[in-house]
């Protein structure tokens, strides 16, 4: 019969269910078990089936989870389950977990029986269900094909499915179809592939039900720390709210856990490929509304614990409260900072420099603070005439213990100006230089300020002569804190020999 063939589009629909298998109450040989439990469809399509039971557990069966989040995109789980299984050897489908999990982290252990559970081999499922994957599985098989159109004349009809490249296309009877203005009907969902990502183990147990533990490591979780500072408009005291932004893209929900931070630089073995951290804009206005996170001490590391659960969707981004402060003492401090350079070459003059703004505060317990802070960035907010918070800069912190400074950057002054002038050069040697300098601060605020000009020296430097006193901050930094009044002007000289 000569072929006839049909160009359509098509539409693909599967569903299929597994049963979970039945409960027992008292226990049978592997033969008996096996013959109970066929009919109630308890069985999973496994390649030992046979030899073997075979068990499915799931979220269902979970009685509690808490997860771990580090500072490296990494979490450590750890899910607890009641599971109804027989003695001896068998198959457990360990569905939902981590679709970025890592195998080879995964432990297992019973807390209810301790020593009784085994595992012997273990596989991780991650072929899911999707509908080009069914066609897939079903090339050379046979199909049902519904019909919904007028265009065919018939409603219903077996189907060789012949190939999916660039398109289905069936053979029925000695006619080739290609695509089915219908619907596709497959018999059942081939075992190789999955609803959810699984661990399938082939474990020994020696006890009978048993609630487990499973510990293992996921990629895709990431955490950081945000702060918001408002301060006063005397710019002398400010509160200090922490926020934790945590970013959930492990491929799995974490419904009610238990959660936990690390903040710390854990040492992990370099990958080929890593997520990117999604990262999370604050506004002046969020305040924290709950308790804060607990905080120890962690090996090396410090831990933050949330004191309530909280659930983490997959594709999510969620903030919790970190830690409040209020009436934190705080100052301005202004900087001149010259450039390496300078000292040991002809410069242009004037040079015009920028004077920075940085916000400085001690992290102790006598300043409301004296907590560690995780790696984050602080963003700064200060009321303005009408009372209105202002956004008046942000800078990043690395991890900070207690007792230690912190010093953010906000910008650049407006209102104070700053003037280089290379007044002198002279070439000593091949090596030797010496320059003089005669440096200018004009501020034009309404209040008196400091400067702080700050020289980076390179090599062997001695000043030979100053206006003005200086402070040997290191080998390498010389510093003059200079008073400026307002409306004012002040002017530093001084005369530097360097040795590169």
């Amino acid at each position: 019969m000569k072929a006839r063939i049909f160009l359509t589009t098509i539409c693909l629909i599967a569903s299929a269910a597994v049963a979970q298998p039945p409960v027992l109450d008292s226990p049978f040989s592997v033969n008996e078990a096996q013959d109970i439990a066929t009919p109630f469809n308890s069985k999973l399509n496994d390649p030992l089936k046979g030899s073997f039971y075979v068990n499915e557990t799931t979220l269902e069966d979970q009685t509690d989870i808490a997860v771990t989040v580090y500072n490296n995109n990494i979490a450590l789980v750890r899910d607890q389950r009641k599971v109804t299984m027989y003695p001896g050897e068998l198959s457990l489908n360990f569905a939902d977990v981590a679709e970025q999990i890592r195998p080879e982290t995964v432990s297992l252990r019973s807390l209810s029986q301790p020593g009784a559970l085994h595992i012997l081999e273990q596989n991780y499922e991650y072929d899911l269900i999707n509908p080009a994957k069914l066609m897939e599985k079903y090339v050379g098989k046979k199909v049902r094909l519904v019909n919904f159109s007028n265009e065919i004349g018939f409603t219903e009809v077996s189907a060789e499915l012949l190939s999916t490249n660039g398109g289905p296309i069936y053979k029925v009877d000695d006619e080739i179809y290609l695509g089915h203005p219908g619907t596709v009907v497959l018999p059942e969902i081939p075992e190789n592939l999955i609803a959810k990502p699984s661990l399938i183990w082939k474990l020994s147990n020696d006890g009978t039900d048993h609630e487990i533990e499973v510990t293992y490591i996921t990629g895709g979780i990431a955490w950081k720390a945000d702060y918001v500072l408002t301060m006063n408009r005397a710019e002398t005291m400010m509160d200090l709210a922490g926020w934790v932004t945590l970013n959930n893209g492990s491929g799995a929900t974490y419904k009610n856990a238990r959660l936990k931070l690390v903040a710390g630089e854990v040492n992990i073995a370099p990958k080929a490929t890593a997520k990117q951290q999604v990262g999370f804009g604050w506004a002046a206005s969020m305040r924290p509304e709950i308790a804060p996170m607990r905080e120890e001490s962690f090996a090396e590391y410090h831990l933050y614990t949330l004191p309530r659960r909280t659930t983490i969707k997959q594709n999510q981004s969620k903030q919790v409260s970190l830690l409040t402060a209020s009436r934190v003492s705080v100052g301005k401090v202004y900087e001149f900072r010259g450039q390496t350079h300078f000292y040991s070459q002809k410069i242009p003059t004037p040079v015009e420099q920028k004077v920075a703004v940085f916000l400085k505060f001690k992290n102790e317990k006598s300043n409301n603070l004296g907590m560690p802070l995780p790696a984050g960035v602080m963003r700064v907010y200060q009321e303005d005439s009408d009372g209105m918070l202002q956004f008046s800069g942000e800078d990043k912190i690395k991890h900070t213990p207690k007792d230690e400074d912190i010093k953010l950057r906000l910008g650049n002054a407006f209102d104070v100006v700053g003037e280089r002038v290379q007044t002198d050069f002279e070439r000593r040697s091949n090596n030797v230089f010496e320059s003089e300098f005669k440096i200018t601060l004009r501020n034009h605020k309404e209040s008196n300020i400091t400067v702080d000009i700050v020289e980076p020296l390179p090599g062997d430097w001695s000043i030979l002569d100053s206006s003005h006193e200086y402070s040997k901050k290191d080998a390498h930094t010389a510093v003059f804190s200079v008073p400026v009044r307002r409306d004012g002007e002040t002017e530093v000289t001084y005369r530097v020999r360097v040795r590169t």
